[in-house]
């Protein structure tokens, strides 16, 4: 029997606000193949249909910045639970965390990370320095200004390294120029970001081993994933690149892919573990979360990103955990959806206890 249960799909409408994505000049064949806004938009009829054998009314809303529109709709549904698929606003990364606010501030219950959470861990540098503060590995790192100039000793990391932009995510403007081995590369591929996406950029000492995704749901890890790049160019770093997620038939899309779970030592396994927990601890993630981990060549794990919201797509990383776990697609759903519903019922106690 289904719950007698309100439920708001809220998500972003596609748009772009760069001339290119993927960090490359001038890649026009990205733009026509790439897959990042609308595969979104083809999984949203996929979860409309799982969610509603739960319950008994689901709909969708696409948030823009017309504020006061998305007011009167969601007042107009009022619903029980906004399952929040909100990534940016008009293509504005920021906002993410702003529209889960106004979530809050008007009493709705959302699925996912608080507010505070969304904004900390889009901030690289900031996400960075709480790990440290927990004595969690991360690559050494340093922010450069996109206003400010800086030489070469003061830079003080050792190559190679990887440059990303502080406040994006989804691998935008990573690609195989990311990774330099020296300072002309590096003031390269510097120059370019600013210049395209006009923002600060963080640099980190690169990791050269194995990447290893950590899916958490709940509090509980789920089976571990690792990326391959077997067939990878050998002039091609092993990094995860915006081709490689979003751009169909490009290289890295063809030589990206997800083995899960991953063949890992017992010992190492609960290391990895450990260190993910330890992470979604450090940023107050609730629900559920993916744990980005390189491995050294001595199997040290340095957590490269903690990704609240992940994408949950029926053919995302985070699917295949779950899968692999033994929870079906439909499960997943309506487990975080139950987790949001707990929230709301333990609120509405508390409530009318007062």
């Amino acid at each position: 029997m289904k719950e007698n249960v309100k439920i708001l799909i809220c998500y972003n409408s596609p748009v772009s606000v760069f001339p290119v994505y993927n960090g490359k000049r001038n890649d026009e064949s990205a733009k026509a193949n790439d897959l990042s806004e609308n595969n979104f938009v083809n999984e949203l009829k996929k979860v409309e249909q799982s969610l509603s054998k739960y319950f008994t009314e689901v709909k969708s809303l696409a948030v823009d910045r017309n504020v006061q529109k998305v007011i009167s709709n969601l007042n107009a549904f009022n619903p029980d639970v906004i399952y929040n698929f909100v990534e940016s606003v008009e293509g504005i990364s920021a906002y993410e965390s702003y529209m889960a606010g106004l979530f809050e501030l008007l009493g709705y219950e959302i699925t996912g990370c608080s507010p505070i959470t969304l904004g900390n861990c889009l901030n690289k540098s900031r996400t960075k320095a709480i790990l440290k503060s927990r004595d969690i590995l991360t690559p050494d790192y340093r922010t450069l200004k996109k206003t400010k100039r800086f030489t070469e000793k003061e830079i003080k990391l050792r190559y190679p390294m990887i440059l990303k932009l502080m406040n994006e995510d989804a691998s935008i403007g990573i690609s195989e120029f990311s990774v330099v081995k020296n300072y002309s590369e590096l003031r390269k591929q510097f120059s370019f970001l600013v210049e395209t996406y006009n923002q600060d950029i963080i640099l980190e000492e690169y990791i050269q081993g194995r990447e290893l995704n950590v899916a958490i749901l709940g509090g509980r890890v789920l089976p571990i994933s690792e990326i391959s790049f077997a067939g990878l160019p050998e002039d091609f770093p092993n990094i995860v690149t915006y081709d490689g997620k979003w751009t169909e038939g490009s290289v890295y899309y063809n030589h990206t892919k997800p083995v899960c779970p991953a063949e890992l030592s017992e010992r190492l396994r609960k290391n990895i573990q450990m260190t993910a927990l330890a992470s979604y601890d450090a940023m107050n993630c609730r629900d559920y979360a993916r744990v980005d981990i390189r491995l050294t060549k001595d199997d040290v794990p340095y957590v490269i990103e903690v990704n609240p919201n992940p994408d949950i797509s029926s053919d995302s990383g985070f699917a295949r955990a779950a899968t692999a776990s033994g929870i079906s697609y439909d499960d997943l759903l309506y487990t975080i959806a139950n987790f949001a519903l707990i929230r709301k019922k333990k609120n509405d106690s508390q409530a009318k206890a007062g």
